[in-house]
């Protein structure tokens, strides 16, 4: 098979053109009709011609991302692909594993993107990866921001958010183990008294027993205050597990933490790798 081409004939020339000299990155299919003022079937084989040659993707019926000419003939990277899904639901932010592999806080390549949202929808694809949708408790919509994604702006849950959110549902970040490890890694770059007032926002003292004792097993440097009002959050749950519920003991887990009330129904193994990965690492200098 040949490669697609990026080369455009006149009239593809002028709906380009058109949406960047306006310094549009999207287009509906009414505005490429008005744009080149024909009928809509000319319309639609322009349009058609545009997606096979790499110049717009479908984003949701009748809506277009432009991918401009930058970014050259490799034009379906994971960054466009999380400009296409954030098309499929308003409000919405890709959150969980999408988002910590965004920021760099886990290794894991995912072919699933994580679009929290509100809106009930089944399901759907977008360039070659699967678009789960998540449902959350009103309480936890919050702790996302637009963030810049080659041009496209795009809602994604910030650094102290996605950790939580990671800890809170660890299926969703790859297991307990790749939560400890988004944790591990976001927590160097922590604002802490977000943290904790997202923690209190959310109010599940579960979960704050769940954050905490993963906090110590990274040996995140979690301030002394914070970890006072961490403790006090705690509180208001009396039983909380990491893991499947300790009902059906995982062979090889961890156990009971005192110091956060929280069974651990995880293999030592599964999380071996992430103990003391929240360290600062010191610089050495030379003498």
């Amino acid at each position: 098979m040949e490669p697609a081409t990026r080369s455009l004939s006149q009239q593809e020339s002028r709906i380009v053109l058109g949406l960047n000299e306006r310094g549009r990155r999207e287009a509906t299919r009414e505005e490429i009709i008005k744009l080149l003022g024909g009928g809509p079937k000319a319309a639609d084989h322009v349009i058609e011609s545009l997606r096979r040659k790499g110049w717009l993707e479908r984003a949701s019926w009748g809506k277009y991302l432009l991918i401009p000419p930058e970014q050259g003939p490799d034009v379906l990277g994971d960054s466009n692909l999380l400009a296409l899904a954030s098309y499929i639901a308003t409000p919405y932010y890709i959150g969980y594993g999408t988002a910590a592999a965004h920021y760099g806080l886990t290794t894991q390549h995912r072919n699933v993107i994580i679009l929290v949202t509100p809106v009930h929808l089944r399901e759907r694809q977008v360039g070659g990866a699967r678009v789960r949708i998540v449902n959350p408790a009103p309480k936890k919509f919050f702790g996302f921001e637009s963030v810049d994604v080659l041009g496209y702006n795009v809602m994604i849950s910030d650094r102290e958010k996605t950790a939580i959110d990671c800890v809170d549902r660890p299926a969703l970040a790859g297991g307990a183990g790749e939560a400890a490890t988004i944790l591990a890694t976001a927590s160097r770059r922590f604002d802490w008294n977000k943290a904790a007032e997202y923690l209190e926002r959310i109010g599940s003292g579960a979960l704050v027993r769940r954050f905490g004792w993963l906090a110590d097993h990274v040996k995140a440097e979690l301030p002394q205050e914070v970890r006072e009002r961490l403790l006090r959050l705690a509180a208001r749950s009396r039983n909380a597990w990491l893991g499947p519920a300790p009902m059906r003991k995982v062979p090889g887990a961890i156990g009971y933490d005192k110091a956060w009330h929280v069974f651990v129904n995880v293999p030592r193994e599964e999380l071996h790798g992430s103990a003391g990965l929240g360290q600062r690492k010191a610089i050495r200098k030379e003498k």
